[in-house]
């Protein structure tokens, strides 16, 4: 995510949610102050209506139409129930909204708790526990808070429309401020996107004024101009070395092969052959650090389609001259895979060199002279070459270090190597897009596993 996608994401979306939680609470708050205030409310015009009773001395009838008419604290669709101190009923109003649990509340009231109250759906019921000259009499009042209902809804009606412009504000704001706090982070993203290793540096003048921003400019010019130094640098000493050690190599192997022509003992010959082959082998791997260090420099590679089973039964060719006594097994998965499966887009010579050092492990570390390799096309868009040999597996401990530069594990103390093929190998196939893992699935078994995308 960009980062000015994540500042206008962080800001807004933080100082949304905290005011939309303060318009909750405000409105909760409110809420609340509602409903203790009516029944507060209606505390008091049961209190008001019992003093009025024990006061005035009428028949029953008479009285209930006499407090009716009252227009003290008059309250919508309210019911007032009053009794004596025997529980007896002595009031009701003319409203006929039903107080059907009117029996539990005269129960639960005492001396000990005088107040009640709880709601029963959106009407507020309160029961009190009240003494009047020296007369106990229970309360009971039901009613709808049509007053305080409506402000409540105002006040949500409010907190919406408010919630809502703020909203569109801070996003509005938001967006400036990302725009104006990323513009010189993208600039110099756009500029670093741009750039190509090896061209004259450009100076870069970011339109800003903090002192971060200034700081990593001046660092990202001093970047690029390190980064052409050592660039050019690397460019010279690629060609350094392409001079300086392919003619002595050439010669050398020129020279054992005179050497060989000269020579009349058999076991001379061969032992000359060995020679030649290694010289050989350390000029490909020259060849192949070269190749790879130009590819990294940024000059790309050539590339063209290369079936991989023709190019591993050609190393396995070249193999069998010096080692005629070692097996190689090739397995296809499926028995009878479509041709165009088995293509791989790449550099031919450092995929053969890849594939080379692996079955030159095989050859070095197989406890049986023999080798399987298995070409598998089962699974959609992918080609997995499988090379398995019996040997003296790699400890898990090493299993870590088993592609870094010159590491060789315990299996290797008594072999000839650099330990330096499996990290040309790995390079290799990295290039292409591709993976190759190590695993030992049972003992003394080792198995690479080449992996190259085919979309």
């Amino acid at each position: 995510m960009k980062i000015r996608n994540k500042i206008l994401l962080y800001f807004s979306v933080t100082s949304i949610l905290l005011v939309g939680v303060m318009f909750v609470i405000v409105y909760w708050l409110f809420s609340e102050y509602r409903e203790e205030d009516f029944q507060q409310r209606q505390k008091e015009k049961i209190i008001t209506t019992l003093r009025f009773i024990s006061e005035i001395e009428k028949d029953e009838h008479e009285l209930a139409e006499a407090i009716d008419r009252l227009s003290i604290n008059s309250m919508l669709n309210e019911k007032l129930l009053i009794f004596d101190s025997t529980k007896h009923l002595i009031y009701s109003n003319l409203d006929d909204v039903p107080i059907s649990y009117s029996k539990k509340l005269l129960a639960e009231l005492n001396e000990q708790d005088v107040w009640i109250e709880q709601k029963d759906g959106v009407y507020d019921v309160v029961a009190i526990y009240f003494t009047a000259n020296n007369k106990n009499y229970y309360g009971i009042s039901k009613a709808y808070d049509q007053f305080g209902y409506t402000k409540l809804y105002k006040l949500g009606i409010i907190l919406i429309v408010a919630f809502i412009v703020f909203t569109v504000l801070v996003i509005v704001i938001s967006v400036y401020i990302a725009n104006r706090i990323s513009k010189p982070i993208s600039e110099l993203a756009t500029l670093l996107e741009k750039y190509q290793i090896g061209e004259k540096p450009k100076t870069t003048n970011l339109s800003t004024d903090t002192f971060e921003m200034d700081y990593l400019n001046t660092k990202f010019n001093e970047l690029v101009n390190r980064t052409n130094n050592a660039y050019a640098f690397q460019k010279n000493a690629i060609h350094h070395i392409s001079h300086q050690l392919k003619t002595p190599i050439a010669v050398l192997i020129s020279e054992l092969e005179r050497i060989k022509k000269s020579a009349e003992n058999t076991a001379l010959k061969n032992d000359i052959d060995n020679q030649i082959s290694k010289t050989k082998s350390l000029a490909e791997i020259i060849n192949t650090l070269l190749e790879i260090s130009k590819i990294e420099a940024g000059q790309g590679f050539d590339q063209k389609n290369i079936r991989i089973d023709e190019l591993i039964f050609d190393c396995i060719s070249e193999l069998n001259t010096l080692y005629p006594d070692f097996i190689f097994e090739i397995n296809y998965l499926p028995t009878e895979p479509k041709e165009e499966l088995i293509f791989v887009k790449g550099n031919e010579m450092l995929i053969r060199q890849a594939f080379q050092n692996l079955l030159n492990n095989c050859i070095a570390y197989s406890n049986n002279k023999k080798a399987e390799i298995k070409i598998d096309v089962s699974q959609n868009n992918q080609l997995k070459i499988s090379v398995l040999n019996f040997g003296k597996s790699v400890s898990e401990d090493e299993q870590k270090f088993l592609f870094t530069h010159f590491f060789r594990g315990e299996n290797s103390l008594s072999k000839v190597g650099f330990g330096l093929g499996l990290v040309l190998t790995k390079n290799i196939i990295g290039l292409h897009n591709g993976k190759i893992n190590y695993s030992n699935p049972a003992e003394n078994v080792n198995v690479f596993d080449v992996i190259f995308s085919t979309l």
